[in-house]
């Protein structure tokens, strides 16, 4: 299968990593998320090449992700996240999270803290019935419209 055919699986953890499926892509919102706003910038602070982060700005804003607006000195453009792509943040903090457990032999490099108390942010899967914590192995995925929707569309042959 190709990769661009990704995109037309019923699934909602493929669909995603069609768009957001490497690192650059990744990095390039972890640089959003800091602050980073500006073509130059995000080259800068990543060390990626010209093509390589038009092609990932291109993408997410594309997918709304990230919105290309004119800077306010009116200069030039800038990238800033969307609803859309603030909607990320939790995704990033997982990965943060697993880094944190399994890659930081020396500990966390950096401390992530609630701006209020400064207790520190992680992730976690609750029930959103119960609001038990929950792992995979409570849970059992069944299907839903988004699949039987699928499955009831006539095949092109």
């Amino acid at each position: 299968m190709r990769y661009e055919d990704l995109a037309d699986l019923p699934c909602s953890i493929t669909r995603p990593l069609v768009v957001l499926g490497d690192r650059w892509t990744l990095l390039v919102l972890k640089a959003s998320f800091a602050g980073v706003r500006r073509f130059n910038e995000f080259q800068s602070a990543l060390g990626i090449s010209r093509s390589r982060l038009q092609d990932r700005l291109g993408r997410l804003v594309e997918h709304g992700i990230l919105a290309r607006q004119q800077a306010t000195d009116g200069n030039h453009p800038q990238y800033r996240l969307t609803r859309k792509g603030h909607d990320i943040y939790p995704i990033l903090m997982a990965i943060k999270d697993w880094g944190d457990t399994y890659m930081a032999p020396d500990g966390p490099p950096a401390h992530y803290r609630h701006r209020d108390c400064t207790g520190e942010a992680h992730t976690q899967l609750t029930c959103d019935t119960c609001g038990a914590d929950v792992t995979a192995h409570d849970i059992t995925p069944e299907p839903g419209p988004g699949i039987l929707a699928h499955l009831s569309q006539p095949r092109a042959e």
